[in-house]
């Protein structure tokens, strides 16, 4: 573990002890055997979340154990830096999720556990609190009863982490009625609080009654609930396609009305509020204009102001960039070919700028900061590097790096990754990112096409484990954003990647025969490699077109459109699944599993058996239906482990298994 830093002159060049960042790690190369570079990439990042002191002098970061399990540690960066583990789970049927500081020595941390209902699957989260030390641990989260009428999964969200004086925090609370059979003292009570929560005493107090339909709560980051989301519900309990939101004005109790949502499938129509500022009074939130996604915000006065601050004529405004305890917005941001942020804060603004320069070639994010906000919790990250955390000092303008993302990374040669587009059969220009191997001339390649998952989502140039690691073992590798994907706006995503599949499945099969027709790519030596709905594409577009890939590998996929149905539907969100998919021939004919004779290529199939976004059952159904087609396939199953196949060895196993089978069946080198 490492924390130092030097002040900088201007930030204009950044002196660290080892050297000054560079595009990838300054060691050494050092050859490896596939084994050890499987094992390398597969290694989750060594931070998976971090957090800074109020006092600015501290760190709390979950890092990975061996395996699938995960540690708090706790570092004092003004002592001897040394982390030192306070709580650990097991990664089995608990997880740490995420913790942060109450107080400058209590942390309050979410557990994500998994648990069985039947055929059904269930997650849920609870929240603790401890010190710092490891000590006085208790569960924050609201007591359930043996004797309540429904489960309770969700433990609370922390909505405020400055309300009601030091260590005291705003949470949710979802109140279930109880028996009440020979009792007076049942509640009674049913729906979405907020309850006032000392993280020291455990004392709470009711600051907002529960409320049937209540599913989401925003405060102003220093005590008061200013806006209130309500969800209607049809006659089967499932959640309804209308989200009616309410304000509050200041010093008031009376909700009014701020905004009525639609929803159709997972398209929002309408203002969606994401925070409110109290000094401004208003309320930032997301809606689509003219097609995308711009920044509004709202007054809170009772005139119902509205005024656009940020959109894009080419892109969609996608986050809010907040800083610091009260979460107070700064910023916006939104992705071209690269992330970009429009600061409204001139202060960070003209730092971001200062690091831009003192870190060539990297994107900054600003994670957290001090309570004062003299102290700032920086990533820094680039295609071929990894990425680094920093704490930077405004007082003595020192940059002092933290540790990096993937230790496990240094010395191997990682790849640069380009920009670019290509032309769809239809004439459509389609952007995509391409990496090459490190070295490489670009000619005659092994290729991979790589569909991202969502749909609803997209790549972005950075560091990417999944590519880079093919990239390093020789494949040139293409991630198209194809028509479907989100952040281009509404014509873009054309309702969704399921019922659009067509138009999809034809951009991603268009990235392939651009690679083949450019020279980048070997034709026989084609394959495609997805995740999730990656994996969906993997197999779809070879039942398109079964002679253009040589391989096909896809894990956790989604196999069948009306399994993908059926797995929603004891969940209240189904009504938005079964829009999604919608309803007509395209789902049969969009389904790999119901059309697996027309596949030609070889298919791995990867899933972990606890998977609840896409069930395992899809990937078993595939396999038979591939098999009884006569088509070679193999299906690895991970026992334990859900849709991200967070654990070390498995990754690794996974990516050693990929790479020996696209070599096996292009007839490459192993």
């Amino acid at each position: 573990m490492r924390y130092f830093g030097r002040a900088l002159a201007g930030l204009a060049t950044v002196a660290l002890a080892g050297g000054a960042i560079a595009g990838a790690p300054a060691d050494s190369p050092v050859a490896k055997s596939p084994s050890e570079i499987a094992k390398a990439f597969g290694a989750r990042e060594n931070i998976q979340q971090i957090s800074l002191s109020p006092g600015g002098d501290k760190v709390a970061m979950l890092m990975p154990l061996a395996g699938r399990g995960m540690a708090l540690f706790v570092t004092n960066l003004a002592g001897d830096a040394t982390p030192k583990p306070i709580m650990k789970s097991s990664g089995d049927t608990d997880q740490l999720r995420d913790c942060r500081w109450s107080t400058d020595t209590r942390l309050i941390c979410s557990i994500s556990l998994t648990a069985s209902d039947g055929s059904v699957r269930l997650g849920y989260s609870r929240t603790i609190a401890l010190n710092d030390d490891g000590s006085n641990g208790k569960v924050l989260s609201a007591r359930t009863s043996s004797d309540a009428l429904d489960i309770t999964q969700n433990g609370g969200s922390l909505i405020d982490w400055g309300a009601g004086g030091t260590g005291s925090v705003l949470m949710t609370h979802y109140y279930v009625p109880e028996y009440s059979t020979g009792t007076h003292t049942a509640e009674t009570r049913r729906g979405l609080g907020v309850d006032l929560v000392d993280t020291a005493t455990m004392s709470r107090k009711v600051v907002e009654q529960p409320r049937e339909g209540a599913f989401a709560y925003i405060s102003d980051g220093q005590g008061a609930v200013r806006v209130m989301g309500l969800q209607s519900t049809d006659g089967n309990g499932y959640d309804g396609n209308r989200i009616t939101y309410l304000y509050r004005q200041p010093d008031s109790r009376d909700w009014k009305p701020l905004s009525t949502v639609r929803i159709n499938g997972n398209i929002y129509s309408g203002f969606v509020p994401e925070a409110v500022d109290r000094d401004l009074n208003v309320a930032y939130g997301f809606e689509s204009t003219d097609g995308r996604v711009a920044l509004y915000v709202i007054s809170l006065d009772g005139s119902m102001t509205k005024k656009l601050i940020a959109s894009r004529t080419d892109v969609d405004m996608d986050s809010l960039i907040s800083v610091g305890r009260r979460e107070r917005v700064v910023g916006a941001g939104y992705v071209t070919d690269r992330r970009q942020v429009q600061f409204f804060d001139p202060e960070l603004n003209a730092l971001q700028a200062k690091l831009a320069k003192a870190l060539p070639g990297h994107i900054v994010t600003f994670v957290d900061a001090s309570a004062d906000e003299n102290k700032l919790l920086l990533f820094a990250g680039s295609d071929n590097d990894p990425g680094r955390y920093y704490l930077y000092d405004k007082k003595s303008h020192s940059l002092g790096e933290i540790l990096p993302a993937r230790a496990e990374l240094a010395g191997m040669p990682l790849s640069t990754v380009k920009a670019i587009t290509y032309q769809a059969a239809d004439g459509t220009t389609i952007p995509a990112y391409l990496t090459l191997p490190p070295g490489s001339d670009g000619k005659n390649l092994p290729t991979i096409v790589m569909p991202h998952g969502g749909p609803a989502s997209r790549d972005e140039w950075g560091f990417d484990w999944l590519s880079q690691f093919f990239a390093a073992r020789g494949f040139a590798v293409i991630q198209p954003e194809f028509r479907g994907s989100a952040g281009y706006g509404d014509q873009w995503y054309n309702k969704n990647g399921y019922q659009g599949w067509r138009t999809a499945m034809s951009d991603i099969n268009d990235a392939g025969h651009w690679m083949v027709k450019s020279g980048i790519a070997d034709p026989g030596k084609l394959a495609i490699v997805g995740w999730s709905y990656g994996g969906y594409a993997a197999l779809q577009t070879s039942v398109v077109d079964p002679d253009l890939y040589k391989a096909i590998v896809a894990v956790a996929p989604v196999t069948d459109l009306e399994s993908l149905r059926d797995e929603s539907r004891n969940f209240t969100y189904f009504p938005q699944r079964d829009a999604q998919i919608g309803h007509g021939p395209w789902v049969v004919e969009g389904s790999p599993a119901r059309n697996a004779e027309r596949i030609k290529a070889p298919v791995l199939l990867f899933h972990g058996d606890r998977d609840t976004n896409v069930w395992i059952n899809e990937s078993r159904l595939m396999a038979s239906k591939l098999k009884s087609a006569g088509a070679k396939v193999e299906l690895v199953e991970y026992k334990g482990l859900d849709h991200q196949l967070d654990d070390d060895s498995t990754r690794a196993d996974m990516l050693e298994k990929a790479d020996a089978f696209l070599r096996a069946s292009m007839g490459m080198k192993l």
